[in-house]
């Protein structure tokens, strides 16, 4: 909505229209703009993806909270749990701006995670998943790009509570991965889904553990080969992420004070990968996702 200056008469607007480009810088450094029809007003701002961040004290806290539950997961529990970080984030930022903030800081306990883990990792396994994670990467880009905050806010939420129930189904014993699994056709669609659900909502895990759990690998084999599969999505995501808007200064900054955080969390993990039971670290994980999620999609409906 814009307003005709009220000291200007109908000539003077029509000589201000012929040299509105002239006088639109001094305008714009008092904060009032001039638009082609004469009119002055605020700048509308366009509301986008990476807006800023309300860095405050309670921002902290959950980033803090989100930032280490997926270190740990990361370095030491096959990064399961550690897409509880996105819609822990979403209940204090946009649910984009959550996803946005998160990668950069994923792609440190990535380079973290790989140095302990280099070569222990199934290749074959590894890169069936990774080949279809391109794909669902593909699709993950062109599906966000056009849904809405609070259709954002639903898909996180929703794929949150879905991913607990799998979780459920899966330690009840309702839902076993079968041995089918195991053919590289599987492993490239099992990629794709992880790859998918990587891109909206850093939640890869449980998509990719379909695949990885029915071949038997041992505790350090299977983290490996997370750690290896998750450096490569969160690698192919970036250039994408970084063309829908989702990174700004601000971010980076939020990024640097977090990023001692991630180093910390997945070092932690790796002390935790041989001494605490990865039940109880799931088992709380998966209760605060289920109270995020919740959240989330009371949010987007309401």
């Amino acid at each position: 909505m814009c307003q005709r200056a009220p000291y200007l008469s109908g000539a003077d607007q029509r000589d201000l229209r012929s040299c509105h480009f002239a006088l639109t810088p001094v305008l714009v450094g008092t904060g009032i703009w001039l638009d082609p029809r004469g009119c002055i007003g605020k700048p509308q701002s366009r509301r986008r993806r990476g807006a800023s961040v309300e860095a405050d004290a309670t921002f902290y806290a959950v980033a803090i909270a989100a930032v280490l539950i997926a270190a740990v997961s990361k370095g030491g529990f096959g990064g399961g749990a550690g897409f509880a970080a996105a819609p822990l984030l979403a209940l204090v930022v946009e649910p984009a701006q959550a996803v946005g903030l998160m990668l950069p800081l994923l792609m440190v306990m990535d380079v973290t995670g790989l140095r302990n883990y280099w070569r222990q990792w199934s290749w074959t396994d590894a890169r069936r998943l990774m080949t279809g994670m391109v794909a669902g990467v593909l699709a993950g880009a062109l599906f966000f790009r056009s849904v809405s905050a609070d259709g954002i806010r639903l898909l996180v939420g929703g794929v949150a509570l879905g991913f607990v129930a799998f979780h459920l189904a899966r330690t009840r014993g309702w839902l076993r991965p079968s041995q089918a699994f195991g053919s590289a056709g599987w492993g490239v669609f099992w990629g794709a889904v992880a790859g998918f659900t990587s891109f909206v909502s850093h939640a890869g895990g449980p998509p990719a553990s379909m695949y990885l759990l029915r071949a038997d690998l041992d505790k350090t084999r299977y983290q490996a080969t997370t750690v290896i599969t998750f450096w490569w999505v969160n690698l192919i995501k970036f250039p994408f992420y970084l063309m829908l808007g989702m990174f700004t200064l601000q971010s980076a900054r939020v990024n640097l004070i977090l990023a001692p955080v991630a180093v910390l969390g997945v070092l932690l993990g790796i002390w935790a990968h041989r001494l605490v039971p990865a039940v109880l670290f799931f088992r709380l994980t998966y209760f605060l996702l289920a109270v995020t999620g919740s959240k989330l999609v009371f949010d987007a409906l309401t």
